[in-house]
């Protein structure tokens, strides 16, 4: 009876704590958009919204399309996905990210994608290999350059455009990886924002780190199990997609070259080990790879514009996107 019990309490701070966290997001996108200085207009930006990528009709393939109205030719292209987890929050949720990129002078794909745990992975992926096909295929419609294309994603959004860069170097046998590859088409530069990159076993994070908080690894526990499920070597070699450091961890020289990649976290995200590494697996391969701790802050700290770290870090994104992208430099 005790173990029922106990078991019972487990469940219920887990909703709780869920409901909560999903809330805080969701309110503070609607809330942001209410200040004056968020309308897009104001950024010379327009905001194409809710086009299909995929399946009509169907919310999580769609995308919204940011574009700075001032250009004088063909502008860089940069596919954006949104964090949460794999399984809350969406492309409306992170608009910011889409006009923080857009005010440089990107023309930003920002995507949704089916969430766990109703979809678990390849789900997410899946639909993202496709919006990719979707957006090299239009960019020019929209006057930007797809020889010119950037990937950028936060947390959950960071493993999966970490998948999708490593789907484009090594020729893989799943479809989703193998249409990623088959379109020729690496990024010239990637930016996952303080991105979970191991997804299986991430209670690894607290048995690192014993005083993380129980708020904390309920959350991760929520991840894991969402989106690879309670047995994840089910998934076999594709987990390594899931898992994409532990893939550069043990893999041989890719098929194609990386391409540079930008690691911004901050020393309080408990997913900074993760961020560790994916750059010092990424450099064994021999790609360049800039890390960037931010002292002091929180996961998705870049989010909170307002701030003098978030700030710096966009600066610093801009700086190196500045050095890795032709014929392009910051409006911002």
């Amino acid at each position: 009876m005790s173990g029922n019990g106990s078991d019972w309490r487990v469940k219920w701070r887990r909703r709780v704590g869920a409901a909560l966290i999903d809330g805080f997001f969701e309110g503070a996108a609607r809330v942001g958009k209410l200040h004056p200085r968020a309308k897009p207009e104001l950024h010379g930006i327009e905001v194409i919204r809710n086009l299909s990528y995929g399946e009509r009709g169907v919310a999580e393939h769609s995308l919204d399309v940011y574009l700075p109205q001032r250009r004088s030719g063909p502008i860089p292209t940069l596919l954006y996905v949104h964090g949460g987890g794999f399984r809350i929050l969406s492309k409306d949720t992170h608009w910011i990210m889409g006009l923080m990129l857009a005010r440089s002078g990107i023309a930003v794909f920002n995507v949704n994608y089916r969430l766990a745990p109703k979809h678990p992975f390849p789900a997410a992926l899946e639909d993202c290999s496709r919006a990719l096909a979707w957006v090299l295929d239009r960019a020019s419609s929209f006057g930007a350059d797809p020889d010119r294309l950037l990937f950028a994603g936060e947390s959950a959004g960071a493993n999966l455009v970490t998948a999708l860069t490593l789907s484009s170097c090594y020729d893989r046998p799943e479809p989703y990886a193998k249409r990623v590859f088959d379109l020729n088409c690496v990024p010239r530069a990637v930016i996952p924002y303080c991105g979970v990159f191991q997804v299986s076993d991430l209670d690894r994070l607290s048995r690192r780190r014993p005083d993380m908080s129980t708020f904390i690894t309920d959350r991760l526990t929520e991840v894991g199990k969402a989106y690879v499920g309670t047995d994840p070597e089910r998934h076999g070699s594709a987990l390594d997609l899931a898992d994409p450091v532990c893939m550069l961890e043990r893999a041989e020289a890719p098929d194609r070259p990386l391409p540079p990649c930008f690691l911004p976290v901050g020393t309080k995200d408990p997913l900074l080990d993760d961020t560790r590494r994916l750059a010092a697996a990424w450099r064994a391969l021999g790609g360049q790879c800039d890390m960037k701790v931010y002292p002091g802050e929180l996961h998705a700290f870049h989010a909170f514009v307002w701030r003098e770290q978030a700030q710096r870090c966009w600066r610093d994104s801009y700086q190196f996107l500045d050095g890795h992208v032709p014929d392009w430099s910051p409006r911002c």
